[in-house]
This record gives C-alpha cells, sequence and structure tokens, in this order.
C-alpha cells in the first residue's frame, strides 16, 4: 500500500474487513456497484477499432489479445520499417502491445505521450473547469512531461482514468537478468513518480534498485521495470481488502513476464498490495520467473509459500515498524488476503529489512533490504542478509549457503 506512511488502527481495519463482507453479501443477492467502463468514445477503444480495420497489405493485424509469440512473430514477418510505420499509426495499440518489439513500443508509448499532453494542455484551459480539475490537469501535464524525457523508455502507456504505465531501466532486449516492481495502493500515473519521499514511488523504486544492482554487479548487464501497468486500489477500503482487483492485475503481470524478449530470468519484487497481486499470479508465472520477493505484505492470498504452486523461490520482509503488522492477516468471504508470509509457518525465506523505516522505506538507498533485493536481482544469493542470525533464508541454493 504504496502511499501511506501512517498506520491506521487494528479497529480501523476490522471495520473495513466487516464493511467488505456486507458488500459481498450485497453483490451475492443481487446488487451490484457501478463501475467506470470505457466507452465507445474511449481513445483505447477507438485505437483498438482502427487497428482491427488497417492491413498490411492483404494481411489483417493480429488480435492485440493473441499471445506474445504469435504477436512476435507478425512483427518479425513484416519487418521494422512496416513495424515503424504500425507504431506511428497506433501507438496506443503498439505500445502496450505484449509480443511487440520493445524498441517499438518505447517509440509508439512516446507518440502516445505527445498526443496525451497536447490534451491535456488544451483541458487546463477549458473554462468549464473548476479549480481541482485545473489542477489535476496541469499534474497530468508535468507527469506526461516528464515520462516523454529522451532518457527514459516507456513499456507501457494508457492515460485513460487514472492512467498506467510502466518503464524500462537498463537495455530489456540484451539483460540476462530482468528485475520487476509491482507496487501497491494508490498507483497511477499521477503517482508513478515523485519529487518527495522518492522511493516510494513506483520510479523511485526502479531508480535505487538498478543502481544497487549495478553496484552489486559491476559491469553486469540488468533492467529492471517499474510496472505499474495494472488498475490498483485507491486507499485503505474496500478494494485493498479484497482481491478483485489483485486477480485482473495478475493475468496482465503473467502476460508481461511472459512476452519479455530473449531468455532473461526474472526476480519479482512485489510491495505490499502488489504482493497480494503477485501471491494470485504466482501458480500461472512463466518458468523464466525464479524469484517472487514480497515486502511489506498484508498476504498472498495463500496459506503457505507451497500453497502458491510456483517453482520459484519465495521471499518476504518486513520491517519493524511496519504498519502492515496491525493487519488481521484472515480470509472471510473473499474478504483479507491470509496467512502472513513473514510468519515461520508460511514457509518464506525471510531476509531482513533493516535500515527501512515503515510501511514505505524498504526501497530507501543504505537499508538492507535494498541490498537483498539488489543481490536477488542479480542472482548473489550469497551476500543475503537473512532475518535471523543463521543462513537459514540462503538453505538449499547451489554456492549460498555460507556463514
Amino acid at each position: 500500500m504504496t502511499s501511506f506512511d501512517s498506520s491506521p488502527t487494528l479497529p480501523v481495519w476490522r471495520m473495513l474487513l466487516a464493511l467488505a463482507v456486507v458488500f459481498v453479501l450485497l453483490a451475492t443477492t443481487g446488487w451490484t456497484t457501478i463501475r467506470h467502463q470505457r466507452g465507445p468514445g474511449d481513445p483505447r477503444a477507438l485505437a483498438l477499432s482502427a487497428w482491427a480495420r488497417d492491413r498490411v497489405g492483404h494481411r489483417a493485424l493480429p488480435d492485440p489479445t493473441a499471445p506474445a509469440r504469435t504477436i512476435a512473430s507478425f512483427f518479425g514477418s513484416i519487418g521494422p520499417s512496416l513495424g515503424a510505420r504500425l507504431a506511428d499509426a497506433h501507438p496506443l495499440v503498439v505500445g502496450n502491445l505484449n509480443g511487440a518489439p520493445v524498441t517499438l513500443r518505447y517509440r509508439a508509448n512516446r507518440l502516445s505521450l505527445t498526443r496525451a499532453l497536447a490534451a491535456e494542455r488544451g483541458r487546463v484551459d477549458d473554462p468549464r473547469l473548476n479549480a481541482s480539475g485545473r489542477h489535476e490537469a496541469l499534474r497530468r501535464v508535468h507527469r506526461f512531461m516528464s515520462l516523454m524525457r529522451r532518457d527514459r523508455q516507456i513499456l507501457a502507456f494508457d492515460p485513460s482514468g487514472a492512467g498506467r504505465t510502466a518503464e524500462v531501466l537498463g537495455d530489456l532486449d540484451r539483460a540476462p537478468r530482468v528485475s520487476v516492481i509491482v507496487p501497491g495502493v494508490d498507483t497511477n500515473l499521477l503517482t508513478f513518480q515523485k519529487s518527495r519521499r522518492k522511493y516510494s514511488a513506483p520510479a523511485g523504486m526502479a531508480e535505487s534498485l538498478y543502481a544497487a544492482e549495478r553496484s552489486a554487479a559491476p559491469g553486469s548487464d540488468t533492467a529492471v521495470i517499474a510496472w505499474a501497468d495494472y488498475t490498483a486500489p485507491v486507499g485503505v477500503g474496500i478494494d485493498a481488502a479484497m482481491g478483485r482487483l489483485a486477480e485482473n492485475g495478475a493475468v496482465r503481470l503473467v502476460e508481461m513476464t511472459d512476452a519479455l524478449p530473449g531468455t532473461s530470468r526474472v526476480s519479482l519484487f512485489c510491495h505490499s498490495y502488489g504482493s497480494v497481486l503477485c501471491g494470485v499470479a504466482a501458480r500461472r508465472l512463466p518458468t523464466r520467473v525464479t524469484d517472487v520477493a514480497v515486502a511489506g505484505s498484508p498476504g498472498m492470498r495463500v496459506e503457505s509459500a507451497a500453497g502458491l504452486s510456483t517453482r520459484a523461490r519465495v521471499w518476504a520482509m518486513r520491517d519493524a515498524d511496519d504498519w502492515i503488522q496491525d493487519v488481521p492477516n484472515l480470509e472471510v468471504g473473499g474478504v483479507g488476503h491470509g496467512a502472513d508470509p513473514v510468519a515461520p509457518e508460511f514457509g518464506a525465506r525471510l531476509l531482513s529489512a533493516a535500515g527501512a523505516t515503515g510501511h514505505a522505506g524498504y526501497f530507501e538507498p543504505g537499508t538492507e533490504s535494498l541490498d537483498n533485493f539488489a543481490a536477488i536481482g542479480v542472482g548473489a544469493y550469497q551476500r543475503l542478509t537473512c532475518a535471523s542470525a543463521d543462513s537459514a533464508c540462503r538453505r538449499g541454493i547451489s554456492g549460498a549457503e555460507v556463514n
């Protein structure tokens, strides 16, 4: 639950869980909640419609929901020139198309950002906007301008609603190891990066981890993805206490990791509600995902690490000052996220988070939590600092059982 530093009290959490149960009961007896749906005038819907009508010669363009290998095969068959034409003609589709060459996605998303920036600048001057709306439009203008910097590689971008995005640090095509950061609640375009409390936001988390990995393994090629390409819960409320958004996000995470280029090994670093998402995704993750590390987790919607049904190593840590420890570890009627991943009986490999302060401090430079993430990311397991004085967390990993 990325953006929260202060601790909700235990009674508040219990009240939220009770309210969530009421909502579940209402839903099962015929009540429905109003969802924000994409309408026919939505930019993404219009882009998909235009994509469906287009052709390359006499060939129809592939279904955007096709497997990544099908998309990759299509782009391989048409060559770079025609691929660039499609990126320029359909940036909102190509920029989010798993299986498309990543350099084309970067190109497409730069164009989508250019268009989104122009539209948002028009909104700023709209006399119908109240002061709050104008302020949000200005914030989006600044965010789009920042994401458009020449040194940034945007792997996914959708400005609809609160917005989604993902950014790559490093050479994704060449990196033998890729780290993916999966953040928690209140993650959207506006919170993707922050000036204050920089390392509590996805972009800052990625920047910190990338620097730590390069320090841990100088000269090695590594890449880090700040993955905010799912709809996260807003605040500590009903959605945060349930798994619906995690289930939707898990589908996107599995598709993204499966579509990464080459044969890179992948490590997931899942913070707070992001760990719920990773838990739901675990059984469907491709075998290239070798490690799943969770920090400040409210639960992974299973009762044990074995229940995740994954071949990946499962790591967990929690800072002593993290308020998430006060959240009841239960699951009733879909409400709550189950057992505590740092409980010994859960069966995760327990890591030290020394130096981290509060719920949002795990990626702060100089902390053992960040050093442990970096060691996992580059495969230097012998450098890990376990939560206990022994080397229990490294047990069974070849070359890592050192005291």
